[in-house]
């Protein structure tokens, strides 16, 4: 069984998979939002007017042909004048995504750009990001601002004013990974101004994570399979999916790895989508090495100390789920206090500073002497157990609470347990 590779799919299929994500992922409506590949031919394929984004199938897509005509059983998008446009002034992109998300249009109808430095790889991905003024939906005039905005910049994402989002890719998954990162930055920024502020991180901070991941990864070539690394890796990609249709990954995030004997492990890969991971593209890290013709996640010498130094831990999730980002990102404190059931099932979670996985290894390893869980500022949180299901379940405890902890700002102020419910906590369900 081989990755499921958007890209060499046909057009048709590629529109079909990725507008079926984004409606189930609750980021379009079900008569909002279009998008489109432009082929070598200059065909350009897009979605067509007025058919259910919950029930679209490949032969709903439209081809406008390079020559004008159409081919198809309906209309192309009303938004069709504004993809040519984008094609026309940015002859590299071959691929277009225009939806309605409610982090992103939230920014479009206060007139304000994201700020993308909340998160080191969110810079990266997504890059200065554009603004459109406003322009009536699938008029010529919004088509010539859309493309403007793309023609005097470098921009792959433009925001448009009190309307949504348009991103431009070099491929469809390209397109469409700028676009979940972008959203999730929204939301995390709006979820953060509920509680505090969002704070950003500094170019050199961002330079910093960039240039410590390893280069160089050691390889080893003797690689066995056994059955019970299989089903490691079976459930491994499980959990991914799960993370994924629950929001608390994004095809650009997320670290899961399990301990497999001694201190040898299974790790997520790098730079493959986590929607589309499959069992045999897990990597098998056996003394520090990786299995060869594959990179494992840039969290791998991180991963591998925590479990050295930690032998009751046989699984770790590195994630980046809004609510808990909110907290990381406005260094609020995340107070696990106020739920008896979340105190019992995580206890305390401390906060540590940006940088610290990578400048210091064994301090960040050695906190889960004593930490279930750990947010890292403007980075992500990391969630540890001893088998996999459990440690799903912790992160999805953390992530409720978070969201809980975010909502009950707009209540009133929090008022956390004392010490005596915590001790009465402690007695009763036997925690340490």
């Amino acid at each position: 069984m081989k990755q499921l590779d958007v890209n060499l799919m046909h057009p048709t299929e590629q529109i079909n998979v990725i507008i079926g994500r984004i409606y189930r992922s609750g980021m379009t409506t079900t008569s909002g939002g279009n998008i489109s590949i432009r082929d070598v031919n200059g065909d350009i394929w897009i979605t067509p007017s007025g058919v259910d984004k919950g029930s679209l199938t490949t032969r709903d897509i439209v081809c406008v042909k390079a020559d004008g005509s159409i081919v198809g059983p309906h209309k192309p998008s009303s938004e069709y004048p504004f993809h040519k446009a984008i094609y026309e002034a940015r002859p590299e992109l071959t691929a277009v995504i225009h939806a309605h998300p409610p982090g992103l249009v939230a920014f479009s109808i206060a007139r304000q750009v994201p700020d993308t430095n909340i998160v080191p790889q969110a810079r990266n991905i997504c890059g200065e990001i554009g603004f459109a003024p406003y322009g009536c939906p699938g008029s010529v005039d919004l088509g010539e601002k859309i493309a403007n905005e793309f023609r005097t910049g470098s921009y792959k994402a433009v925001i448009m004013e009190n309307h949504g989002v348009v991103l431009g890719g070099s491929d469809m998954m390209d397109a469409y990974q700028r676009f979940e990162t972008l959203e999730f930055c929204c939301r995390t920024i709006i979820n953060s101004g509920r509680i505090g502020k969002a704070n950003s991180l500094t170019e050199k901070q961002i330079a910093q994570y960039t240039n410590h991941f390893p280069k160089n990864i050691v390889h080893f070539m003797d690689v066995d399979y056994p059955s019970d690394e299989r089903a490691l890796r079976s459930d491994m990609v499980r959990i991914i999916r799960r993370a994924c249709d629950q929001g608390l990954m994004i095809s650009t995030y997320g670290t899961v790895s399990v301990r497999w004997r001694d201190n040898d492990f299974l790790i997520t890969p790098r730079d493959v989508a986590r929607w589309d991971i499959l069992p045999e593209d897990i990597v098998q890290i056996r003394n520090g090495m990786a299995e060869a013709g594959k990179v494992p996640s840039r969290s791998v010498a991180l991963h591998h100390r925590i479990y050295q130094l930690n032998p009751h831990i046989n699984s770790i999730i590195t994630t980046q789920p809004t609510n808990l980002m909110a907290h990381a990102v406005s260094h609020q404190k995340f107070d696990v206090r106020t739920i008896p059931e979340s105190w019992i099932f995580l206890q305390d979670v401390p906060s540590v500073p940006f940088g610290i996985g990578f400048s210091d290894t064994d301090k960040m390893a050695g906190l889960f002497k004593t930490n279930r869980v750990v947010l890292v500022e403007n980075d992500c949180v990391f969630v540890t157990g001893d088998k996999l299901l459990n440690t799903f379940d912790y992160l999805e405890v953390a992530e409720f609470s978070a969201n809980s902890l975010v909502m009950a700002s707009a209540v009133g102020a929090l008022q956390p347990m004392g010490d005596k419910e915590i001790d009465e906590l402690r007695i009763a369900f036997n925690v340490k």
